[in-house]
């Protein structure tokens, strides 16, 4: 298929084949989350048809249920089974006293409205029924009364009606059964015996004949049961439930499509009139031979066919004879050689725990997993801890995973800075593994980024070098290497080396006069007179090239001796191709030369927001991940990471402490990210900042205050010190006042001392302006 190079293999790869499982296992579907159901999805159908909820940013979508807002009205559940136990008790006690004769005067009301002689002995027929049916008009008033008093109806919407199907007919069935025996197979109540004495004695008895008696009797349980049960089945939806069961499957005439409505069985190709593709991909997917990322990398490839139909031939024939093995990454890679987090593709989403069930955390997200995507990552994120909190093991290394496998879908490109022996997946899990100071590094670090452009270089080289300097300004030390780049670069058709760098600022005897002398005099007049202009400057005071040298000079280091090459003689990473769906890891040496590792990540930085808000094609997500961005940080590179919203890129920013970062640039560093993570054990300081970046809010305060109960009467003041003897404590009334009030979503206090080890606090800001609240995370869930 033709791509331009964005999915098929290269021709040395295009015959791989996956690598044989083994360990660690190569999955075929994301794992399931450690809390989902025994019975969650298994195969990747399963995991295709699994429904993915709308939900707010930092929602975990897969699977998410959606819990309804909580009723401030809503008796709890404890409360509400003691009421109605109690008002069970309490009925049934009225009721055997009833039954029993022991409340008198009991049927005063009835012998007002019935003869007078039906009272006495010996009472008539007449009578027994009557008392029959007033004995069942109490027993309903007395359901209804004691009823409401314990909320009945209540609970059986709660434990039966609310319940899902068919949990919600079993439970419906279950107290209609219960009701059909109290009223029919017991004589508790007299309901069913008052409606047979309703009926001529000559029916139920059926005048001697057997069969016309058992034949009512009978059709009177039935109608009574029918009657009982009514109201259960209509609650519990029985008919409903019948005709699902015995609904035939619908007729399939010939040559009619069968109805399409599983993402598993690609609907969208078979709108297209792609039903034999759509075949084949399914058959890919029953057989095994079909993973996560082979999904969502067709589905990229599909979309890219819909923005240009002219590649809809090369689509179809590359499905037809690769299957899953269609429109691969340029690496032919199709997974990662290991998974250490939770990742769902079709969402582009990385899970990093969950919200716990806890009183700050909203009713919706309680139980909720919490996640990352590109709309979130895209505003950028600031991630705060000390050492030990979890930054690399919880946040970077699951977002690089992430976007890595996004990349390999063809969806992101993703570069990721940390020091050399960070674990952040093996090497054959990258295209680009760049090792300053390592002799084994495969490939070069590009200094200049890919630009041709002498001022632009030049901005470049400034940021890193001087970018943390305050004694140097950026903007001069810029001009001072745009006057030495730009004629170097007329001169030699390249950009100078490190160790030529560095001569060209010390103004080595000889290297400036053999500079002038490759120069036409008339072709490049004006780089005469920056030459010029720089020999100058020369030694005066304020110069920056002296102290642009001596940063150059941490890198002119037999260490680095073969890096940084501008011959052509190495195979030199450039920042430039963040159009291509790479996975680019760079160890920068921390340990060993800490300094350079310092100012290549400040390079790194400025030339990735410089080719992310160059690219022409912003159709894949460009992601830069600095796992310690200490002295990263400048006034410029601040000011540039507020332009990657409108780029389709973002920047993960982790740091010990904001004190590593200028004071002055705490505010603006806090502003131009919009995603904010404090880690368990940060420090007030910190904590202030955070508490000021995020706001206060109105919440609702309710204050107790207890007053003394002083009695008057003699009888009541001997009550009272009697329960003090039993409590030991004095009678006292509450006076409650509620009020609404006005504070911080998170204290700086509260930030330092209460988030548990293995917690988090995470607050997002999408590009499309959602926010999301800053709330607890547990990073272990």
């Amino acid at each position: 298929m033709d791509t331009e190079g964005t999915y098929d293999a290269r021709g040395t790869r295009s015959g791989s084949v996956p690598r044989p499982a083994g360990p660690p296992p190569r999955p075929a579907l994301p794992p399931r989350p450690a809390e989902g159901p025994t019975n969650g999805p298994t195969t990747l159908g399963d995991w295709l048809r699994t429904p993915r909820a709308a939900a707010e940013p930092g929602l975990w979508r897969f699977g998410h249920k959606p819990r309804p807002d909580a009723d401030p009205e809503r008796v709890p559940d404890r409360a509400l089974l003691v009421g109605a136990l109690v008002a069970l008790l309490a009925g049934t006690l009225v009721w055997s006293l009833w039954t029993n004769g022991y409340v008198p005067h009991s049927r005063v009301l009835l012998e007002l409205f019935t003869p007078a002689e039906w009272w006495r002995y010996p009472r008539p027929p007449e009578a027994l029924t009557a008392i029959e049916v007033y004995n069942s008009l109490f027993a309903a008033l007395l359901i209804y009364v004691f009823g409401r008093m314990g909320n009945w109806l209540e609970v059986f919407r709660r434990y039966a009606v609310d319940c899902p199907q068919p949990e919600r007919t079993l439970r419906t069935a279950l107290a209609g059964a219960v009701a059909v025996w109290l009223v029919i197979g017991t004589s508790l109540f007299p309901f069913f015996f008052t409606i047979w004495n309703l009926f001529p004695l000559s029916w139920t008895t059926g005048n001697g004949d057997r069969t016309v008696a058992t034949f009512v009797n009978y059709g009177l349980y039935a109608l009574v049961g029918g009657a009982v049960l009514w109201p259960f089945a209509k609650a519990g939806d029985w008919l409903g439930q019948l005709r699902k069961r015995t609904a035939a499957p619908p007729a399939q005439h010939p040559g009619a499509p069968a109805p399409v409505t599983s993402p598993a069985d690609w609907p969208q190709l078979r709108a297209a009139g792609l039903g034999d593709a759509a075949d084949r991909l399914v058959a890919e997917e029953r057989s095994g031979r079909m993973n996560d990322v082979d999904c969502v990398r067709i589905r990229r490839a599909w979309a890219t066919v819909k923005a240009d139909p002219s590649r809809l031939g090369a689509f179809t024939e590359a499905v037809a004879a690769q299957g899953a093995r269609a429109c691969l990454h340029p690496s032919g890679d199709r997974d990662l050689p290991a998974r250490a987090a939770t990742h769902d593709l079709l969402t582009s989403q990385v899970r990093l725990g969950r919200y716990p069930d806890a009183e700050r955390t909203p009713p919706a997200r309680r139980g909720a997993g919490a996640a990352l995507d590109p709309g979130s990552l895209g505003s950028s994120l600031l991630a705060i801890g000390p050492f030990g909190a979890g930054k690399t093991r919880h946040l970077v290394r699951p977002v690089v995973e992430s976007l890595a496998l996004q990349a390999l879908a063809g969806k992101a490109a993703v570069v990721a800075v940390c020091a050399a022996g960070t674990p952040l997946g093996p090497d054959d899990g990258y295209d680009v593994v760049v090792k300053p100071g390592d002799a084994s590094s495969a490939y070069d670090l590009d200094l200049y980024g890919g630009a041709t452009d002498p001022d632009e270089a030049a901005a470049l080289l400034a940021e890193a070098f001087a970018g943390d300097l305050a004694e140097v300004d950026p903007r001069r030390a810029a001009t001072v290497l745009a006057q030495l780049l730009g004629p170097y670069r007329a001169a030699h058709g390249r950009f100078p080396s490190v160790t030529v760098l560095r001569e060209l600022l010390d103004g080595s005897p000889g290297v400036l006069e053999e500079l002038r002398a490759r120069l036409d005099g008339e072709k490049h007049r004006a780089y005469h007179r920056e030459l010029d202009a720089r020999e100058r400057q020369l030694g005066t005071p304020g110069d920056p090239g002296l102290a642009l040298a001596a940063r150059v000079a941490v890198l002119d280091r037999p260490a680095f001796e073969g890096f940084f090459d501008t011959t052509g003689q190495s195979r030199p990473f450039s920042l430039r191709s963040l159009e291509h769906p790479l996975r680019v890891r760079i160890d920068v040496p921390e340990r060993g030369h800490p300094e350079a590792a310092h100012l290549l990540t400040r390079l790194i930085l400025a030339q990735f927001t410089a080719g992310a808000t160059a690219r022409r094609d912003r159709s894949l997500f460009a992601f830069l991940a600095l796992d310690d961005a200490t002295h990263a940080v400048t006034a410029e590179s601040v000011r540039s990471l507020q332009r990657l919203r409108n780029c389709n890129a973002g920047v993960l920013l982790t740091l010990r402490a904001l004190g590593d970062v200028p004071e002055q640039l705490h505010t603006s560093l806090l502003g131009s990210v919009g995603c904010h993570m404090a880690f368990s054990g940060v420090t007030t300081w910190d904590g202030r900042l955070f508490a000021q970046a995020w706001g206060t809010e109105w919440v609702e305060t309710t204050e107790v205050a207890k007053h003394t109960v002083f009695a008057d009467q003699p009888l009541t003041r001997a009550v009272h010190a009697l329960r003090k003897l039993v409590t030991g404590k004095a009678v006292t009334t509450d006076a409650v006042t509620v009020r609404t009030v006005e504070r911080e979503r998170w204290s700086a206090s509260e930030l330092a001392h209460q988030v548990p080890a293995g917690h988090a606090v995470l607050s997002l800001t999408t590009v499309k302006g959602e926010h999301a609240p800053p709330l607890l995370v547990d990073l272990r869930g």
